[in-house]
């Protein structure tokens, strides 16, 4: 009787300190509210000036959900084209990339396969001179990309001039729904081996997803490989239905906690598998976030799947959509996710990671082990750690800056405006007469051709001027800054083989569209060739 009552004591304690805290919270938040509101109408009735209500009430929302996490974020009405853009991968349009230089005309630079763009004959290197009668010079980037896209059905009128012919022709073109697929590429890398690349995780990706699985094992294929680098997540539910392609009914998949009953589920297959024998790779990397940590850590704690690469992101919180007053909505992040071992793969502190956006190394001391369905350990603590570490290949700052400052991207819309065709992607090469017209163009680019190395030098000299040390060490710096000095064109001489794979990438794109960029870059993908290599002595 004596422990009964103690333990009613102890219930009621309980219950007490949960409602006092309930209270505490909504006062404080009530509070709170009271505040800002008294704040607006004074800064509304006493303000020097005219008060930019608009432009300081999103600021101070954006600054508020700053503070929580990177994902929960306010979409206002005009924002929700972009909403929708980052959850389904669609918008109205016709379907091109275009190249826009300040009082130049639009260039078609890339158009989709099968988009409206191609479907109406516009290729790389055709100019774009008026949008519905207005003139392109004049616009900026934005503002023409903008006029280009639409509603769905909606028609838009193109004065363009050819590329091939120089005619001039008004061109009238039908919007459509554009969706960037989420499988960019499927096919088999040898007699035995097939292979997905997926970008994403939008609505029936897993249908298709199984649809190409079933048509690479028609073609011989052994083993598989699901490389999901780069792959920022999307659906959970896709996740779900991707892991039940290779595992039995009714396996878990991934499970969530919020802060709410509501928010607590546990996600089983529903669907019968394809196949739950077969071997399986999936690549990941420092992009590899959200559903890609969820198909990679429920095949890895099933050791169905080999994971290879580099550790993932380690985005392991869950977001919903909900509406706001005057149609805002708001991505909210409700609870997070955890793998069938019981992992979470949230990295403990997403605010602070690398410059690849990758998560810094946790010592183990911060971590806790799980196990896999055989017993093997695997930690939570951010992100997927692979089974087989894959060092991803380290390029150049020379070549970071030739393509990011857009001086490949414009060599090879000069290319194409010279040449009306190329071989087929299996038989392309880019040849040693074509880098030398690379070589002769890029000298004529403005950007930054500095090595690492200079970049060091330069920032030490600045450091050794602040000191006054700069004139004392005069000799030296000289004589150092003359070894790291290099021209634009024996530097790019020198990095040859490290450029050529992505002008050959950008060539095919442009003739034979995105399947054929993907392609050429496989061709070059050192790290994927390691792991087919490692997986056969595994």
């Amino acid at each position: 009787m004596k422990n009964l009552r103690f333990v009613m004591a102890a219930a009621m304690i309980f219950v007490a300190y949960h409602i006092a805290d309930a209270q505490s919270k909504n006062f404080k938040l009530g509070q709170w509210v009271e505040i800002q509101n008294s704040i607006i109408k004074e800064l509304n009735r006493s303000y020097v000036d005219t008060l930019p209500v608009d432009r300081i009430m999103r600021a101070g929302v954006d600054a508020m959900l700053k503070e929580l996490d990177p994902y929960t974020i306010y979409i206002p009405e005009e924002e929700n084209e972009d909403l929708e853009m980052m959850l389904s991968k669609t918008y109205g349009g016709i379907g091109a990339i275009i190249h826009k230089k300040k009082d130049e005309n639009v260039v078609i630079n890339e158009p989709y396969f099968g988009s409206p763009a191609y479907k109406n004959g516009l290729v790389c290197g055709d100019e774009i001179l008026e949008i519905d009668g207005l003139p392109t010079k004049g616009l900026e980037t934005k503002e023409s990309s903008d006029r280009m896209k639409g509603k769905p059905g909606t028609q838009v009128v193109f004065k363009v001039k050819k590329v091939r012919t120089g005619d001039t022709l008004d061109i009238p073109i039908i919007r459509e729904r554009i969706h960037f697929p989420d499988i960019e590429y499927s096919g088999m890398l040898d007699d035995t081996t097939g292979y997905v690349l997926q970008s994403s995780f939008t609505r029936d990706v897993s249908k298709d997803l199984r649809k190409r699985f079933i048509e690479l094992k028609d073609k011989g294929m052994k083993r598989f490989v699901l490389d999901l680098r780069g792959n920022g997540g999307g659906l959970m539910q896709e996740a779900i239905e991707i892991v039940s392609l290779f595992v039995p009914k009714g396996s878990l998949v991934v499970s969530s906690k919020g802060m709410t009953e509501d928010t607590e589920h546990k996600y089983y297959t529903e669907s019968d598998p394809v196949d739950v024998g077969m071997p399986l790779i999936v690549m990941i990397d420092s992009g590899s976030a959200s559903s890609s940590e969820i198909v990679a850590g429920a095949l890895q704690d099933m050791d169905r799947a080999t994971i290879m690469g580099k550790r993932s992101y380690g985005k392991g919180l869950v977001q919903s959509i909900r509406p706001l007053p005057y149609n805002g909505q708001m991505k909210i992040t409700t609870s997070k996710y955890y793998t069938p071992s019981g992992r979470c793969v949230q990295a403990i502190d997403y605010s602070n990671r690398n410059e690849d956006g990758s998560v810094g190394h946790i010592p183990d001391s911060l971590t806790k082990e799980f196990r896999t369905a055989s017993g093997r350990i695997v930690r939570d603590g951010g992100g997927i750690t692979p089974d087989v570490d894959i060092e991803v290949p380290q390029y150049s700052r020379l070549v970071y800056s030739l393509v990011l400052g857009g001086v490949i991207d414009q060599y090879v819309l000069n290319f194409a405006r010279k040449n009306g065709s190329i071989p087929a992607v299996d038989d392309f090469h880019f040849s040693d007469k074509d880098f030398e017209d690379f070589i002769s163009f890029a000298k004529t680019q403005e950007f930054d051709y500095r090595s690492s190395a200079k970049t060091y030098y330069d920032s030490m000299k600045k450091e050794l001027e602040k000191d006054g040390l700069a004139d004392a060490m005069k000799d030296e710096l000289a004589a150092m800054e003359k070894a790291l000095e290099m021209d634009k064109e024996r530097f790019i001489r020198l990095k040859k083989d490290e450029i050529i794979p992505f002008i050959e990438e950008e060539i095919a794109t442009r003739y034979w569209y995105q399947e054929a960029g993907v392609k050429v870059r496989l061709r070059y993908d050192e790290q994927l060739k390691k792991a087919l290599e490692t997986s056969v002595a595994i």
